[in-house]
């Protein structure tokens, strides 16, 4: 996010990229072990939501670690940091819901609900060079 290659960066910036990554680091290995079937057995109702759980639980992480980077930091980034994550929470929110409107009404075909996180994420990539400039 804002210390990713900066040498400059703070405790509570290098703890983000460490949690951040450690979490991510789940969660690609559980979906790519998804993705090469290594679940495509899972007859239980049980286990798989097990493992819809266990999928949900990097995500979970993730946010803590976005959440304890703002905790951490002083008021400026954590001012910035928070402005970033309501923008694209709400705009992340407003295409799903056009999207989910779009299914009801306009036959647009069905997206898993899944995809808003990796929406929000691309929501705060957009609207970051915004917010970093703003008062």
């Amino acid at each position: 996010m804002l210390f990713l290659g900066k040498s400059d960066t703070t405790a509570a910036g290098r703890r983000y990229v460490t949690r951040t990554m450690a979490f991510m680091s789940g969660y690609v290995a559980i979906n790519v072990a998804a993705i090469l079937g290594a679940f495509d057995d899972i007859a239980s109702p049980v286990a798989a939501w097990g493992l819809a759980a266990a999928v949900s639980a990097p995500v979970v992480g993730q946010l803590w670690a976005t959440l304890s980077l703002m905790r951490d930091s002083d008021e400026f980034v954590r001012a910035v940091t928070a402005k970033m994550f309501i923008l694209a929470a709400g705009l992340a929110m407003a295409l799903a819901t056009l999207w989910g409107f779009g299914e009801s009404y306009a036959d647009a075909p069905h997206i898993p609900a899944w995809l808003i996180y990796p929406l929000f994420w691309a929501c705060f990539g957009l609207v970051a060079p915004f917010v970093r400039n703003s008062r």
